[in-house]
């Protein structure tokens, strides 16, 4: 059977609207929504045959994949949860499904409490760290740190245009963190007093480049001319199975509005006529792993050329999307 959008709960649909907007944001809380989606999708299935159930958790998870194409973690969650849908009758459907997503998001939980532990073995008390955007990845290491009576300050990249670093500075504050808050242009300045320089992922490819918050890519090149270490933390949802065959990681772009307003684009360009003005404001950049000394999972911290064994363990060599059958 055909997966048919008009079968999607509207409250899925509502999920797939705030990820796409980022009100729903961060790779593990945007998995943790996904596998809840589906998981409400199921709950308020009025499939009258295993087929038309199947069917529905198909549209379900395609409404929700088509949202944020880069954030691997969203796949991997609609993969994990679909491949848990087992069962010959719709209610044997319905319950391995609700329970195949309240065991990702268990894992889920439990994964970037044990990434804080591993991560905050690298920083030392006393240490400086530099951030960029908003990984709630990232800050378990800090956190975990602090837990184990560490003394850690923070230099925290605003993360133009959205400016998610003012995210991290606030959880950081709430934490007693001193922070220093900076343009996203001034740290190869600030770099020299940084001990560390941690980012998260949203997507990790298997030869170990790093997808993550447009930024990264600049800002690990000055911290290795500094000697400065680049960390990425992130849970193994992060990890992009398809590279593994040789698929490449779609970067998303966004629209020029978080750039550029209406308002502003009027004061450059006046008349309505003039098309030659082009606002590009892709959302990611690729870290190569050259740049990169260590990638800290729950799994434990690995560097960025042997990713590939991990990958390898927890995918296999091939994937598939499961919402296209």
């Amino acid at each position: 059977m055909v997966s048919d959008a008009s079968d999607v709960a509207p409250v899925v649909q509502s999920t797939a609207d705030d990820i796409a907007e980022m009100r729903i944001r961060g790779a593990a809380t945007i998995a943790d929504a996904a596998a809840e989606a589906l998981a409400t999708q199921a709950e308020l299935s009025d499939a009258s045959s295993p087929a038309a159930f199947r069917s529905q958790m198909h549209a379900a998870a395609k409404t929700v994949y088509e949202t944020r194409p880069t954030a691997v973690s969203l796949p991997n969650a609609l993969r994990y949860v679909l491949r848990e849908m087992d069962g010959d009758t719709v209610d044997e459907l319905r319950s391995s499904t609700i329970a195949g997503a309240e065991a990702f998001r268990r894992n889920l939980e439990r994964a970037q409490t044990t990434l804080g532990e591993i991560g905050a073995n690298r920083l030392r008390d006393g240490d400086v760290v530099m951030t960029h955007c908003h990984s709630t990845d990232a800050l378990a290491c800090i956190e975990a740190a602090l837990e184990a009576g560490k003394h850690i300050e923070a230099i925290v990249r605003e993360t133009r245009p959205r400016n998610q670093g003012h995210i991290t500075a606030r959880q950081l504050r709430e934490w007693g963190v001193p922070v220093t808050l900076i343009v996203d242009n001034a740290a190869r300045r600030y770099l020299n007093d940084a001990d560390h320089v941690l980012v998260g992922a949203d997507s990790i490819a298997a030869d170990g480049s790093v997808i993550n918050k447009i930024g990264t890519s600049g800002l690990a090149v000055n911290a290795r001319e500094r000697g400065v270490p680049v960390m990425v933390a992130a849970q193994t949802i992060k990890l992009h199975p398809d590279t593994l065959t040789g698929h490449t990681v779609a970067i998303e772009t966004r629209d020029e509005t978080e750039v550029l307003t209406p308002s502003e684009r009027n004061e450059i360009t006046p008349h309505e006529s003039d098309d030659e003005l082009t606002v590009e404001n892709p959302a990611f950049d690729v870290t190569p792993p050259r740049h990169v000394d260590a990638i800290v999972t729950e799994r434990g911290q690995f560097p960025p050329e042997s990713i590939v064994t991990l990958m390898r363990e927890l995918f296999g060599e091939t994937t598939r999307d499961p919402w296209e059958t």
